[in-house]
């Protein structure tokens, strides 16, 4: 936690507004100290904080620093990778072009891609919902040695969505980054246009993004840097996916202004007809009736009886969060600058209440929850000691821990003392895989409650291990 003195002193609230609308200066101050206390909890060098009220942007701020070596402090108007939250635009190209009548959301992928797994099964709602059974080629939240090397948005897709399915087709939900990369080439073939081309001309200028890029083309236009840190280890420079990783799924980078005036799109319905954004704001059903939480591209749901419609975001370095209630004109955009955080989405729970009222408070799963804990005890009271048995771990985590991985962990974590409490805290599909969330107390009374994330594989194997303030 070295950078906490400098994240303090260095801390930045300027406003600024780009329309006559402003916050009370009460709830500013409310907001201020909020992200302020996100930041020192966690370390997260910065976080720029955008809301809007009455569909108006009424205030952006960014905290922290932008850079560390050299200190760039954070400014409202530098983009930040926004990550999956990319989908809803790719979701909107899609429901577009069936305005356009190219295409329509019961189409089958083999009208453009037969060769792919089952394609005359799998329509393009269910790639849009993650309900077609294609395998999620970027589950984890670390970077694996296959992102450091470039590919293509093709190959990716032909190599991930030419498997086995996961489940059969509208049978169940599983978050997977392969189903948007498929939808957006799905674009280029229908609109006769580049992804990228058609994203800009017909829904990025229309909804008045002025300075959002093209991650995966564009990286170097981006102002911040990225960071991760091993546990409490320092922070560290994150690698960014190669090129030919973001395509569809997570390749925007904007000000978190231009976030908010999407958000105002979807608010005031101004870029799509009325029936698709029902069709976007829809929750899913699967086939036996069951409800998915999700619509296409977007989390949907009732948060304390308000409409939302949400999504995070996470890319190398990057964690973005956006929450919009669409009925009550308001939306909370936050993007932060370390993977594997939670900061953004803190901060944003914190202002909801400053705007609504409070959260209902989430149901945490219980399928083989006490022995996913048991097992997350050891090996993390193993880590603290500087050991770790390496036949629990995939091939790709065992490469996360290497040597300066597990020393991170053992200086970081062991003068915490003993762990006290380790709870499970939400579980969930994913990639084929378990994804699960722990809450882990320690020994010693001042430590930080931290986060504990992992991933399991269908064979018991970990595909992730990670933790954080």
């Amino acid at each position: 936690m070295r950078l906490l003195a400098v994240l303090i002193s260095a801390m930045l609230a300027s406003a600024c507004s780009p329309t006559p609308a402003q916050i009370a200066p009460e709830l500013q101050a409310k907001v201020d100290a909020a992200a302020a206390q996100v930041l020192e909890q966690t370390g997260v060098p910065s976080a720029s904080v955008g809301i809007v009220v009455g569909g108006r942007i009424v205030f952006t701020a960014a905290y922290g620093n932008a850079r560390l070596d050299p200190v760039l402090k954070a400014e409202p108007g530098m983009r930040y990778a926004v990550g999956s939250i990319t989908k809803q635009f790719t979701t909107s190209a899609i429901l577009l072009l069936q305005q356009d009548g190219k295409l329509t959301l019961d189409d089958t992928v083999s009208r453009w891609f037969p060769e792919l797994t089952r394609a005359n099964e799998v329509t393009l709602r269910e790639i849009l919902s993650h309900t077609s059974g294609y395998e999620d080629y970027a589950p984890q939240d670390y970077t694996i040695p296959a992102w450091e090397q470039p590919t293509s948005p093709l190959a990716l897709v032909h190599q991930w969505a030419e498997k086995p399915l996961d489940f059969d087709p509208g049978t169940q939900w599983q978050y997977s980054n392969t189903n948007f990369v498929l939808a957006a080439l799905i674009v280029e073939k229908a609109s006769g246009m580049p992804y990228w081309r058609f994203l800009e001309t017909r829904i990025l200028k229309p909804a008045g993004l002025k300075e959002a890029i093209d991650l995966d083309t564009q990286r170097d236009a981006v102002e911040t840097r990225g960071y991760m840190r091993n546990a409490l280890g320092p922070l560290r420079p994150a690698v960014l996916e190669s090129p030919g990783w973001y395509f569809g799924d997570g390749n925007l980078a904007m000000p978190v202004a231009d976030l908010l005036r999407w958000d105002i799109s979807l608010i005031d319905g101004s870029v799509l007809h009325p029936a698709s954004y029902q069709a976007m704001e829809t929750e899913v059903k699967l086939k036996n009736g069951d409800g998915t939480h999700y619509g296409l591209g977007v989390e949907v749901g009732r948060m304390n009886g308000h409409r939302i419609v949400e999504h995070s975001g996470e890319v190398g370095g990057f964690v973005a969060e956006n929450m919009v209630f669409p009925d009550d004109k308001v939306a909370i955009a936050v993007l932060t600058n370390e993977e594997a955080s939670s900061a953004a989405s803190s901060i944003a729970r914190a202002i909801i209440p400053l705007v609504l009222a409070p959260p209902a408070k989430a149901s945490v799963a219980d399928a083989g929850k006490a022995a996913a804990e048991a097992q997350a005890k050891t090996i993390l009271s193993g880590l603290q000691a500087g050991k770790i048995d390496r036949a629990l771990f995939t091939d790709d985590c065992n490469f996360y821990f290497s040597a300066q991985t597990i020393g991170d962990f053992a200086s970081s974590l062991a003068p915490l003392g003993a762990i006290q409490s380790l709870a499970e805290e939400a579980e969930e599909l994913r990639g084929g895989m378990v994804f699960r969330e722990f809450a882990v107390k320690f020994g010693d009374a001042k430590a930080t409650s931290l986060t504990l994330t992992t991933y399991t594989m269908p064979d018991g194997k970990l595909e992730q291990f990670l933790v954080g303030p």
